[in-house]
């Protein structure tokens, strides 16, 4: 493998290029181009997606095949993605860590991690037997860990004239119903929920576009706008909505193993460790974080 690196530019007139198309990286590894998007998609090949075309850059592309791994990875910008959680919005405001957010669910934020672009994100993705450890396993991903944020209190909020007439996720039939948008935890748990009560896509009435955070979802059955919504105890409170519990969720987040000791994430995991935010959490209601901060994973 290194004799092949070697040869990237190895004319006296040749001049390597910054950036190496799909195909040039698959004619270095010698393997066909499909598998160059599979370790792109698992995060195992240093790469940027610019409008959604795949580049590799030629410099860390040598690195990672000569196992300098440090040289591969790079420094990860201070932003978290993922899915959207209420008090993590609020914390990171507070404590004054000074991440970016980009609050795109629960999958995209994990492909955007996967890219390197982001230091840590947000995931509640629902399993067979549990939440998270296994879809992010499943990704062969490096130097990272997935330590617990919360536990919520995840179900159907409901306008308050619906509030007792509503009761199972069965009775959202016919019902206007807020969506989530593709990839998103809560828009995966909707689709076993369908399933569970043996309903389809013909049974809903979804409201028109996708609420992107749990905020949006519960301002929209406040304005009246649709009568239930997937989401979470905190935001029923908040604007006081009816709310039918249907299950406890994890809300855990997946940090660089580098990033994880810079300043911005350890100013966050300082605070969530203060008075002041499990007094918020208390307060928000539909809250357990009583194992914030416990690694759940740690990758190879």
């Amino acid at each position: 493998m290194t004799r092949t690196a070697n040869t990237m530019g190895s004319g006296p007139t040749d001049q390597q290029p910054a950036y190496l198309t799909t195909k040039e990286v698959a004619d270095l590894l010698r393997v066909k181009e499909r598998k160059v998007y599979d370790l792109a998609a698992a995060g195992e090949i240093p790469h940027r997606r610019i409008t959604g075309k795949l580049l590799f850059p030629a410099s860390e592309i040598t690195a990672w095949i000569e196992g300098n791994s440090d040289a591969a990875t790079g420094e990860r910008p201070a932003v978290l993605t993922g899915s959207h959680d209420p008090l993590l919005d609020w914390a990171i405001r507070e404590s004054g860590a000074g991440l970016a957010t980009l609050w795109n669910g629960s999958i995209d934020g994990l492909n955007v991690y996967a890219e390197g672009r982001a230091a840590l994100t947000g995931l509640h993705l629902p399993e067979e037997d549990g939440w998270n450890l296994r879809t992010v396993a499943s990704r062969a991903l490096r130097d990272c860990v997935l330590i617990g944020w919360s536990k919520r209190a995840r179900g159907l909020i409901v306008a308050p004239e619906l509030d007792g007439k509503i009761s199972t996720f069965a009775d959202t039939s016919g019902r206007r119903l807020v969506r989530r948008q593709p990839g998103a935890g809560a828009a995966a748990l909707l689709d076993r929920l369908m399933t569970d009560a043996g309903m389809t896509e013909a049974d809903l009435a979804p409201v028109a576009g996708f609420a992107r955070t749990e905020t949006e979802a519960a301002a929209a059955i406040s304005a009246g706008d649709a009568d239930a919504a997937l989401g979470i105890e905190a935001m029923a409170q908040q604007f006081h909505l009816g709310f039918v519990h249907l299950c406890e969720e994890r809300f855990d987040l997946l940090i660089d193993r580098r990033s994880y000791f810079t300043e911005p994430v350890q100013q966050l995991l300082s605070f969530s460790r203060s008075k002041a935010f499990h007094d918020k959490a208390a307060a928000m209601g539909g809250y357990d974080v009583e194992d914030c901060g416990a690694v759940r994973w740690l990758s190879p």
